[in-house]
């Protein structure tokens, strides 16, 4: 009989989007198949402290003070491959299989936490360090599809030391750039955090200090009038393929994080109704886009349609997914007939296969000569 793998669920985070990970997590631990899997709780506290216990995620969501949980870490050493507990001068370690990062947001999803695990050379679910940043950051993100001939919304990119500097010289020139409504983006956030959308000056400067609270890297965005929000989910390494699309009718102005999480009210229509045409074209585009930033496993494909000429633009990717009980992901995968469960089943597949892969490539050279010495 095969050993069940040893999954670690990492949760938490220094992130505006901590409470959402901590909820994202709830979902996955429940729905892995305790039958195949042994699932290691590992959170991570606010202040980045490290736990693991089957109390870590009771303890974060309560706010417990952690003082009395031995403090673990995951060891950069790639023949380790564990979890480390360091307590009262003593250490003992966790041999971890592979690793479900669920720590949406900064030190998560934005490549940090992707880094540590490709120095301890352990498989883990969702994109590598690389399309981690890209799809965290927006500024960068957009570039990259742009180059790639995929539509995105007509946006400058600046400083928060240039609107510190030169308010006025901002607000002129984004005033001379676009018409109002506009948005106002930190480069670095999920779920909306530090975004606004602002109707006049006023509220284009407010939106500017508060964006200016979340990231050193600002955007300016035109705003899509009429805009339908519509989601597509991608799974796979090399060969990805796209869920259905889906809706999301918001139940604020924008798709703000109060509409996301807090008042209940946003309807998500899945499928979207499109026509069939629509629906392939959308589908084909957020594949497209999951290989220009070199995602891989997972993301969630934003898309803004115009009410007006129709035209679709890309709004973001997202390559740590909600995973919630409301989560479009898991959603958009249920209605293309994948279950919550089967989708976890093959995320796990899709980290050992690029694990096993990576591992196969030549990480050493030996020269002719030794002409360092």
């Amino acid at each position: 009989m095969n050993r069940k793998l040893r999954v670690g669920v990492v949760f938490g985070g220094r992130s505006g989007e901590h409470e959402v990970s901590l909820v994202s997590a709830t979902s996955v631990m429940t729905e892995l198949d305790r039958s195949r899997y042994d699932v290691v709780p590992i959170g991570i506290a606010p202040d980045g402290r490290w736990i693991s216990s089957a109390q870590a995620l009771r303890l974060l969501k309560e706010k417990t003070s952690l003082e009395s949980e031995p403090e673990r870490f995951l060891a950069p050493e790639p023949n380790r491959q564990a979890l480390v507990t360091a307590y009262q001068g003593e250490e003992a370690s966790l041999p971890i299989d592979v690793v479900i990062p669920l720590v949406h947001g900064t030190y998560g999803e934005d490549g940090t936490l992707q880094g540590l695990l490709e120095l301890a050379n352990l498989p883990y679910v969702g994109a590598g360090v690389l399309g981690s940043a890209l799809g965290m950051d927006k500024i960068a993100q957009k570039q990259v599809l742009t180059d790639a001939g995929l539509p995105v919304v007509r946006y400058f990119a600046f400083s928060a030391l240039d609107v510190r500097q030169n308010p006025r010289r901002l607000i002129s020139l984004a005033e001379k750039r676009f018409s109002y409504p506009l948005f106002v983006k930190p480069a670095n956030t999920g779920s909306s955090v530090g975004i606004s959308k602002a109707h006049n000056r006023q509220e284009l400067l407010a939106a500017l200090t508060l964006a200016m609270e979340y990231d050193r890297r600002l955007l300016v965005e035109q705003a899509v009038r009429g805009a339908r929000e519509i989601e597509c989910s991608v799974l796979g390494n090399d060969d990805p393929i796209a869920s259905v699309p889906g809706e999301i009718v918001p139940s604020n102005e924008f798709y703000d994080y109060e509409a996301k999480y807090v008042d209940g009210k946003s309807r998500a229509v899945v499928p979207a109704r499109l026509s069939r045409a629509l629906s392939g074209k959308i589908r084909k585009m957020a594949v497209a886009a999951f290989k220009a930033i070199d995602c891989a496993g997972m993301s969630r494909v934003d898309f803004l349609i115009a009410g007006k000429t129709g035209r679709i633009y890309i709004n973001e990717l997202n390559t740590i997914p909600g995973f919630t009980s409301i989560s479009m992901y898991p959603k958009l995968w249920e209605a293309s007939g994948v279950s919550f469960r089967e989708l976890l089943d093959r995320l796990i597949a899709l980290a050992l296969e690029r694990h096993r892969e990576k591992n196969s490539l030549r990480r050493t050279y030996t020269p002719a000569r030794d002409w360092y010495r």
